[in-house]
């Protein structure tokens, strides 16, 4: 605690500037001491903390935190007379009670064995993973000593212990008192009492002996009173703890402590220290030598005795540690006894794992001067002794088979067998697998057998004639694979397509006697559009025995529908042929609806029919009820979807942009790759020259938008400011760009083009006034910007490169 104080304090003095907090006081106490832990320089942690936005008010605050703690500690050191008052401290969370300022310390020692604990994360190899190790670092494991138990009748008192006497029947009393450092108690009427070093059982012995003195009724054949002593307080004993532990020394313990709960305390073992023969120390003579082993594999306790005031636990270091890996369940270190064998550690390590290689194991051994090898067979388990750095390695199972057969193929239940008294043969093997399913092609029967050169073997077998009993059965050796092929296997996977106007077109397995009409069920039936007078079924030309080159292509079969079935050409004894394709056409006379749509000043705006071919923008705008009078006819425009032939050109000029060179190829950005674009009409004519070729034919998807009359023109493009005018007539372009501010110093004059309302574009004279039309814009491109670097800019490059060059020597030097 003394020396987390004085870390904070140093870090206190270090940490300067003030920074946004980021880490809460816990974090900051938490790093400090992982940082102690992995060995940090106090300059390394002052830095990281500042990095992580710790500011020194924060740091100070901690120290201040924690010297308070510390000066509660102090109080009581400083304090003789109050040694003995009961004190509380706040250890993890939990009330402590103690009687001194050694116990303070002791918890302060506690809190340092558990930072101790919580570092085993950080492996010390081989320490770091040796069986039983962490039985005295769980926090959960603490062998801690019940404060509920019964008073044990072979307790033996001492003193400080808090003894109950109570007498009852023809006479009652309580007596309530502490031994005395001398060992007695005082009772009235007797005098001193000696009790220590009396069990519980021997102390009521005498108790009844000696109060018989001063009550006449405890003793005599027919007793009428009773005398019971029973222990309250549990007085507390110092033992010392030697030796190979994490944190040596004296402990104040409760009487009820056992050896364990004393490791627990002094937090375990360390790296080389013993598990095996743990010491007691009891007045000059060893007492107990514990084995920790036989409580974590076999739970025996009897070791684990009662601790008294002066014992010595002593830890010696191993005397022999080994290593074992591979297939066993608990792969680690074990710490072995001289006598301990091969047999002992497989069942310290959990025995073997389903794959290990039981038969042998390999042991390595630092012999001194080089390393040896043995191989230990199974029956040499149980005597072969074990060294310290031996290192024993258990292999798997070898990756094959001592007794496999395999059929595969045509059998109900293909798989693995065993290569036994009742599969030997071929004959017993595919009764094994529940026999010969029915597409199995019994000519050709192939095992592949696999010799002792793991070469291969391929053995033909007439499985029909071995069935029959004309071949004789053939034996079965180790790994021999059977395989019996289906016929299905043998050849190509027959199948008919049906194409057009059914509802699921596509590739279907082909059936033996299988119709039309069976494959348009399959197919879904077919679908509205379809034409039931011509179905075609073409066929492929197949012979296979032909010599000769044939310029024959295929055969092609034709069929009418009705209701479903197939009439004419034969039908009745028409059955179709693997691969045969079905076509089935769509009708000539159907038709879709298809839809335009009018929007804008017409009396009923909206969707409307094509009733029939060359339906033009005249019938449109007369179904719609004409124009209304605020319809501004001129700048009416037409919206269309692209067909499928407009997409495809397009897809090819997009693909020759892409792939063009040099300056002549397109830019892809002037493409237009809208699903739409505008067609140029005048709807003024057309109306008024009816079925004219201004009067333009219609399609699917056209939107004919007819405005309202707009008494503005628009100026945009390299001008002097963009302006949107109102339209007089008789204007020129001359009236228009003044209404604009004049041209821009980029304008390009005579490119200067006008775009009408109804989508039409034309390039515009400067005194042409009869181009100019209500609605329009009038657009004044601009020429291509040269770059050329002026010297201010360069200068200005050159300092800010100077300044950036600066700036980053200066972080360095401050980094330095």
């Amino acid at each position: 605690m003394r020396r987390l104080i004085a870390l904070f304090f140093s870090i206190f003095i270090l940490v300067g500037g003030v920074m946004a907090q980021q880490m809460s006081d816990d974090q900051v106490v938490q790093y400090v001491k992982e940082a102690q832990r992995t060995g940090k320089s106090q300059k390394q942690m002052t830095t990281e903390l500042l990095r992580r936005g710790v500011t020194k008010e924060q740091v100070a605050r901690i120290q201040k935190k924690y010297a308070e703690h510390s000066t509660a500690a102090d109080g009581v050191e400083n304090k003789p007379s109050q040694l003995r008052e009961r004190t509380s401290l706040m250890t993890d969370g939990k009330a402590i009670r103690g009687t001194s300022y050694e116990e303070a310390e002791l918890e302060e020692q506690k809190e340092i064995i558990d930072l101790k604990r919580d570092a085993k994360a950080t492996p010390e190899a081989p320490g770091s993973n040796i069986f039983g190790h962490s039985l005295f670092s769980n926090r959960n494991l603490s062998f801690e000593p019940s404060a509920n138990l019964a008073t044990p009748v072979n307790y033996r008192l001492g003193p400080g212990d808090e003894v109950i006497i109570d007498i009852w029947g023809a006479s009652e009393n309580t007596i309530r008192q502490t031994i005395s450092p001398e060992g007695t108690i005082l009772v009235r009427g007797l005098g001193p009492v000696h009790l220590s070093g009396m069990t519980v059982k021997e102390a009521n012995s005498f108790l009844q002996r000696e109060f018989s003195k001063i009550y006449s009724g405890i003793s005599g054949t027919e007793p009428n009173s009773e005398i019971k002593l029973t222990l309250g307080d549990i007085r507390t004993i110092q033992i010392n703890i030697m030796g190979e532990v994490s944190v040596p020394g004296t402990y104040t313990l409760s009487a009820f402590s056992t050896v364990f709960h004393a490791l627990y305390r002094a937090g375990g073992v360390n790296r080389i220290g013993s598990l095996r023969s743990i010491k007691v120390v009891r007045d000059g003579k060893t007492f107990a030598d514990l084995d920790v082993y036989d409580f974590i594999m076999k739970g025996k306790m009897k070791d684990d005795i009662r601790l008294q005031e002066g014992d010595v636990i002593i830890v010696d270091p191993y005397q022999s540690l080994v290593e074992i890996v591979g297939k066993v369940k608990r792969p680690m270190f074990y710490e072995m006894k001289p006598t301990e064998t091969v047999a002992t550690i497989l069942n310290y390590a959990g025995g073997f794992t389903g794959d290990a290689y039981k038969k042998a194991i390999r042991l390595v051994r630092k012999s001194g001067r080089e390393h040896q090898v043995f191989n230990v067979d199974e029956m040499d388990y149980s005597v072969f002794r074990l060294d310290d750095g031996d290192m024993i390695t258990i292999d798997a199972v070898l990756d094959r088979f001592e007794n496999r057969v395999e059929v595969r193929g045509a059998v109900y239940r293909a798989g693995l067998y065993q290569l036994d008294g009742t599969v030997n043969t071929v004959k017993q093997l595919i009764k094994k697998a529940e026999g010969l399913r029915g597409d199995a092609f019994l000519n050709r029967v192939i095992i592949d057998r696999e010799h002792e050169d793991l070469s291969h073997e391929i053995i033909a077998i007439d499985l029909g004639g071995l069935l029959n009993g004309t071949i004789a059965d053939i034996p079965l050796q180790k790994n021999d694979i059977l395989y019996i092929p289906s016929i299905t296997d043998l050849k190509e996977e027959e199948t008919v397509a049906i194409y057009g106007e059914v509802a699921n077109p596509g590739t279907f397995l082909f059936s033996k006697n299988m119709t039309i009409e069976d494959l348009l069920v399959q197919a879904g039936g077919l679908l509205e559009e379809a034409a039931t007078t011509r179905v075609e079924v073409t066929r492929r030309i197949k012979d296979p025995k032909s010599t000769s080159f044939s310029s024959v292509l295929g055969k092609t079969f034709t069929f009418d529908i009705k209701d479903g079935f197939i009439v004419g050409g034969n039908a009745e004894n028409f059955y179709l042929e693997p691969f045969d394709a079905v076509y089935i056409r769509r009708s000539p006379a159907y038709r879709r609806q298809q839809n335009v749509v009018v929007a804008g000043e017409v009396l009923f705006s909206g969707s409307y029919s094509l009733l029939k071919k060359n339906e033009r923008l005249s019938d449109l705008v007369s179904k719609a009820g004409g124009v209304t009078p605020d319809a501004y006819v001129k700048g009416a425009r037409l919206i269309r979807k692209l067909s499928d032939e407009e997409r495809r050109r397009q897809n090819d000029a997009i693909r020759m942009a892409q792939n063009g060179e040099g300056k002549d190829s397109i830019s892809i950005q002037k493409l237009n790759l809208s699903e739409t674009y505008t067609v140029g009409i005048d709807l003024e004519k057309a109306l008024a020259n009816p079925k004219s070729d201004f009067d333009l034919v219609l399609r699917e998807g056209d939107v004919l938008y007819i405005p309202e009359y707009v008494n503005t023109v628009k100026i945009s493009g390299s001008v002097m400011y963009p302006n949107t005018v109102v339209y007089q007539k008789g204007k020129n372009l001359k009236f228009y760009i003044n209404q604009a501010g004049g041209y821009g110093n980029m304008a390009k004059k005579k490119k200067v083009y006008v775009v009408y309302m109804n989508g039409t574009v034309s390039r515009l004279k400067a005194r042409n006034a009869s181009a100019i039309e209500p609605g329009c814009e009038i657009i004044v491109p601009s020429k291509a910007e040269k770059k050329h670097m002026a010297m201010a800019e360069i200068l200005g490059i050159s300092s800010t490169t100077a300044t950036i060059a600066a700036m980053v020597a200066t972080m360095a030097n401050a980094f330095k």
